[in-house]
């Protein structure tokens, strides 16, 4: 992994191998609820998303899930897509410098977590109780 140490950010690969500690390290159930998730960095999410969301700023998105929610899915449609878990690096290691509270892999996974909340069917409501009470 890079030496961030040095002034020099952390790369996609650096976040992916964050992402991918991050996951492990949850609990096997969560884990294995989570199923089949592909999971991807890239630096910001693509402009069209960012419209879609009606975000003004590609740094206001840190990550994103895209896919059929556990919730809404049915044994009677095929899913037309894998189910995946975006995490955008600019805007995660622009918050991370931001906050200065949290490690950058606490933020990782933070980011993870709450996507894969999403792809549980989960509201930003219902995450966010969940992490206060965590």
């Amino acid at each position: 992994m890079s030496d961030v140490t040095v002034g020099r950010a952390p790369s996609l690969d650096d976040l992916a191998e964050m992402a991918e500690r991050a996951f492990a390290a949850l609990p096997e159930g969560f884990r294995r609820m989570a199923g089949e998730v592909v999971f991807r960095v890239d630096d910001f999410p693509p402009e069209e998303v960012l419209d879609e969301l009606g975000i003004e700023d590609p740094f206001g998105l840190t990550g994103l899930y895209s896919g059929v929610s556990l919730a809404e899915r049915s044994v009677f449609a095929a899913a037309t897509e894998p189910s995946r878990v975006f995490l955008y690096r600019r805007p995660i290691l622009d918050e991370w410098a931001e906050n200065g509270e949290v490690t950058l892999e606490e933020l990782v996974t933070h980011v993870l977590v709450h996507e894969i909340g999403h792809h549980f069917g989960l509201s930003d409501g219902d995450i966010d109780l969940i992490e206060a009470s965590a």
